[in-house]
């Protein structure tokens, strides 16, 4: 009973919180224009490492109203002694998205820039012409013994890496990334990064991993590559100068030495399959069509 007892008093102490006064016309305009503005800035949170943090946020703050209901008293002081701490280290953690907006803000006005930032969508994941177009490019290289970088993203954006590079927006082929890294070009030095069917930038720079596990043989480009799958969830195929061997980075993970099928395996993980869902589920109705139609028959 003191349980329910403390969980009433809780509920009734913030209950009077939302005990509304008279309500006006001016009040009522600034509901929705807050309501608008808190719209606009989760949609663009939602398409950005920000959404995770909140999702994180919200279930401590869950785990919080429950110690505070059951009078956790130890759990209560430590959440609240570390409240500023988290605070500064949520705003360290988010320091380019951060400076993205602020950025964004500066360049446009405030509705224009929360507005085109809540509507950028990823592109979806890539077909299957594009998986072969990038399997034949990156072992085309691989004999070679053209060095290559290619960043395939994944629901992490990636545009604050695309700023560093030189943008291309063209439809992934084979001709177009082995010309890319083709020795002596213009955009063969730094990193591609494909969205979707579409190269979207190259020449970009990314972070290097400091995993001091990866063997020491290893250069920048193979760095690069376990650094970008660090802090997102892309999937990098490396080709090396030296060997012409194809490695692929996700999750801070580095998969050496992959062949043909290896490498497509790892491609069609992240590919996107509702189109062939589609595809097999049509081809189940039709076949169930035409098995009702034999047992009429």
């Amino acid at each position: 009973m003191a349980v329910f007892q403390r969980m009433f008093d809780f509920i009734s102490k913030y209950l009077t919180v939302f005990r509304l006064p008279r309500v006006g016309i001016l009040d009522v305009l600034e509901i929705i224009i807050l309501s608008f503005l808190l719209y606009q800035v989760m949609k663009w949170m939602k398409n950005t490492r920000a959404w995770a943090v909140v999702k994180g946020l919200a279930v401590i703050l869950v785990f919080m109203a429950i110690a505070e209901i059951l009078d956790m008293t130890t759990i209560i002081w430590i959440g609240k002694s570390l409240f500023t701490l988290g605070a500064v280290a949520i705003i360290v953690a988010l320091q380019p998205e951060i400076r993205r907006l602020i950025e964004d803000l500066g360049k446009n006005n405030l509705l224009t820039t929360l507005i085109l930032l809540g509507d950028k969508q990823n592109d979806g994941r890539f077909s299957d012409k594009t998986l072969n177009e990038i399997i034949s490019a990156s072992f085309e290289m691989g004999r070679a013994k053209t060095g290559a970088l290619i960043v395939i993203e994944g629901d992490s954006p990636l545009e604050e890496y695309e700023r560093t590079g030189i943008t291309v927006d063209g439809l992934v082929s084979s001709q177009l990334l082995v010309n890319i890294f083709e020795h002596n070009t213009p955009l063969h030095d730094g990193a591609v990064i494909i969205r979707g069917n579409r190269v979207q930038s190259a020449t970009c720079y990314l972070p290097l991993s400091d995993n001091r596990s990866l063997s020491k043989e290893l250069g920048t480009r193979h760095r690069a590559g376990v650094g970008i799958s660090e802090v997102t969830d892309a999937l990098v195929i490396i080709v090396s100068e030296e060997t012409g061997k194809v490695s692929v980075a996700q999750n801070g993970e580095l998969f050496r030495c992959l062949d043909v099928i290896d490498l497509r395996r790892k491609l069609e993980a992240i590919q996107d399959k509702k189109e062939g869902k589609t595809r097999k589920n049509g081809k189940k109705k039709e076949e169930e069509k035409k098995d009702e139609a034999k047992a009429d028959a």
